[in-house]
């Protein structure tokens, strides 16, 4: 298993697919270092010599935020949206959709599983 960031990246996969385990890095970004690097799309893992692993590895460290640093990041900028108690922080607070879709209907990622309301007497 090759170890980037933290990360043990899968060793049989594609540089390109191996590199979008690690938060913080998708597709664009991992074929952006690949050719910074001059590394071939289709090699995988296995076949890549421990130089080229530790040039990836110090060009993610310089270059990118990645993992902990920016899951810290995220959860301070949206901390802070709480605190200052603005619109976008509020709906974070109640677990409600922060980007303006609709609740009446849908939201049950955010909202979570429906919850049966008494059936009205008559």
């Amino acid at each position: 298993m090759a170890r980037i960031a933290g990360i043990n990246i899968p060793t049989n996969k594609r540089v390109i697919i191996a590199l979008t385990y690690i938060h913080g890095i998708g597709r664009t970004t991992a074929v952006q270092i690949a050719e910074k690097l001059g590394i071939d799309h289709s090699r995988r893992v296995q076949d890549l010599t421990d130089e080229e692993l530790l040039r990836i590895r110090e060009t993610i460290d310089s270059d990118h935020q990645v993992e902990g640093d920016l899951r810290r990041d995220t959860a301070m900028n949206i901390k802070r949206l709480m605190d200052l108690r603005t619109y976008r922080g509020l709906r974070h607070r109640s677990g409600l959709p922060v980007r303006g879709q609709r609740t009446h209907t849908n939201a049950r990622t955010r909202k979570g599983k429906a919850k049966p309301i008494a059936g009205k007497k008559k």
